[in-house]
């Protein structure tokens, strides 16, 4: 793909032990087939050979001696960068060809864009049927997300610098991953800024999951602060991971265990028939990929998905009506 003008992109990677992933990521960046102005990892209190692994690809290292979270790692990062674009990668993601070129015409094309997220592709490194599934969850939702998007993604995102800073960076106060870059994409858009979504936009993801790091990041580092977010902001974006649909997936599931429970069986099976037709599309897209009995055997995963999204709504709205309460009262002593 040929660049239409003449925009510099700063890469911008947190980097905490991450040594195995990121020589896959930085070689892959080096294959680009446009090179960034820069290159700058940040080595996040790394005591593995993460900084031997930026020092042989000739990158731009940043030590922190102690560890502060991805979050800090990258404002630090863009407080080194010289680009007109910074380009936000993880450690655990590998750029395709075509990916630098294509954000970089996306933003040449449109002065106007304040920020571009991509997408995962379709081909997740992991091999194992948990992180197969997760990894392609990911992928179709950003596939099926609204091109205007309302949030920010730090796996692939790139942002004008001049908007970064204005904006004010991300929040530190999310000291391990989170949601600080939904949360700086809803700040953004909230002060009339533009993030585009395109699923053309591809890197792979190395990701190994398991059902303990799913869950833990379903819940609480994403669910519980983002359902607080929402609360605090009283917008209900409906773009990626909260859409409509999905939100009505929930409310089936809910309504499917309060019928069994009470020993209704044909209500039960309706709610069961309605939730596999709600997202008919993804199981679709993973028999497409993966064929019929993947897409049979994902079902269970995508129903505990849901469910612990439910947990995490619950304990969040919570959380932020617990601390609510607790602030009125401090403020009428």
């Amino acid at each position: 793909m040929e660049r239409v003008t003449g925009s510099s992109i700063s890469v911008v990677i947190p980097a905490f032990n991450s040594a195995r992933t990121l020589e896959s990521c930085l070689e892959a960046l080096s294959h680009s087939s446009v090179q960034p102005r820069e290159c700058i990892v940040v080595l996040d209190g790394c005591s593995d050979d993460s900084a031997a692994v930026a020092e042989r690809h000739g990158v731009t290292a940043i030590r922190m001696a102690v560890r502060s979270g991805p979050t800090r790692a990258r404002n630090v990062g863009v407080a080194h960068a010289t680009g007109d674009l910074i380009l936000f990668l993880d450690s655990d993601v590998c750029v395709h060809f075509d990916t630098l070129a294509r954000i970089l015409n996306r933003f040449d094309e449109d002065p106007g864009l304040n920020g571009v997220i991509g997408a995962y592709d379709d081909s997740p490194a992991a091999s194992t049927f948990l992180s197969q599934y997760r990894n392609l969850l990911h992928c179709f939702t950003h596939r099926a997300g609204r091109s205007r998007a309302s949030t920010f993604w730090c796996g692939c995102g790139a942002v004008r610098r001049e908007t970064f800073v204005a904006a004010g960076g991300f929040d530190e106060r999310f000291e391990r991953p989170s949601i600080e870059d939904i949360e700086f994409g809803s700040r953004l858009t909230a002060q009339g800024g533009r993030i585009l979504l395109d699923p053309q936009i591809q890197v792979q993801h190395l990701k190994r999951w398991t059902l303990l790091n799913m869950l833990r990041t379903d819940v609480f580092d994403r669910g519980i602060p983002w359902t607080r977010l929402i609360l605090r902001s009283r917008s209900m974006p409906n773009d990626l991971s909260v859409r409509v649909s999905q939100q009505a997936s929930l409310t089936i599931l809910v309504l499917l265990v309060a019928m069994a429970s009470l020993g209704q069986p044909l209500p039960a099976v309706a709610c069961a028939v309605a939730f596999l037709a709600l997202n008919a599309a993804f199981y679709r897209f993973l028999a497409v990929r993966r064929g019929v009995l993947f897409a049979v055997r994902a079902v269970p995963l995508h129903v505990l998905y849901f469910l612990s999204s439910g947990v995490a709504f619950f304990l969040g709205a919570l959380a932020h009506f617990v601390s609510a309460d607790s602030y009125q009262r401090r403020t009428h002593e």
